[in-house]
């Protein structure tokens, strides 16, 4: 079968076709940054191989799927987490109860109904959200929760490969409610010795927790070691 690419102003982008598989990283484009795939489906394999290959989907409504690996790469490494006194203080009030995946469906339909600043809509389109719950399923997606009053207020949710995990998102619908369940959920990495987490991409509320922008060869560098034991899919 012969690759078919999309041209765009800044370079072209291979197109996938159910056989395709992911090209080399080489390939990302540098505007925009880090594109490297377009088209698909969002079946649980082929996720499995995106994130595998330090790959992730992206896209808005009405779009095709975009497939992106920027660089540099925002990654937080779970023992260097910051907590900052005034949620340390949060955390000792144990004002929230914090679960692992005791309603994952429900933590990512918050994230998708959750606005954002600067854009519009969500990328967490009805068919993302039902690939991220195939993935729960497969026990691969997990949650993090912050509970108050019986009522979910809080969390976060991504992936967890071997010893690496991709954050995805986390949405609050009360004050410190997603901080709180984001420290839970690192806490709990690091008893799984998991040795890095993906960020994607800088925001100041992952910087204030310690996450630092990595080049794309060091990030690779390190997730091929840290799922070295997960077979490729």
């Amino acid at each position: 079968m012969t690759d078919l690419y999309y041209p765009l102003p800044t370079g072209q982008v291979l197109i996938l076709q159910p056989e395709t598989a992911f090209p080399p990283l080489t390939q990302a484009l540098t505007s925009p940054n880090g594109l490297i795939a377009i088209g698909g489906e969002l079946t649980s394999a082929r996720l499995l191989q995106a994130y595998q290959r330090g790959i992730f989907p992206w896209f808005s409504p009405g779009e095709p799927m975009l497939w992106w690996s920027p660089d540099p790469r925002m990654v937080l490494f779970p023992e260097q987490l910051i907590i900052s006194r005034s949620l340390r203080k949060v955390c000792r009030q144990q004002r929230f109860t914090c679960r692992l995946n005791s309603d994952f469906s429900a933590v990512i339909r918050a994230c998708a109904n959750t606005p954002r600043p600067g854009q519009q809509g969500t990328w967490l389109t009805p068919e993302m959200i039902a690939a991220y719950e195939a993935l729960h399923a497969l026990g691969v997606a997990h949650s993090a929760e912050a509970w108050l009053d019986g009522e979910l207020v809080g969390g976060c949710y991504g992936v967890k490969l071997g010893r690496m995990f991709y954050g995805e998102s986390m949405f609050h619908y009360v004050s410190d409610a997603s901080k709180v369940a984001f420290v839970h959920l690192v806490t709990w990495l690091i008893t799984q010795q998991v040795g890095m987490i993906d960020c994607q991409m800088h925001t100041p509320l992952l910087a204030s927790f310690g996450a630092v922008e990595i080049p794309r060869d060091q990030f690779i560098a390190t997730l091929s070691t840290l799922v070295a034991e997960v077979p490729l899919v």
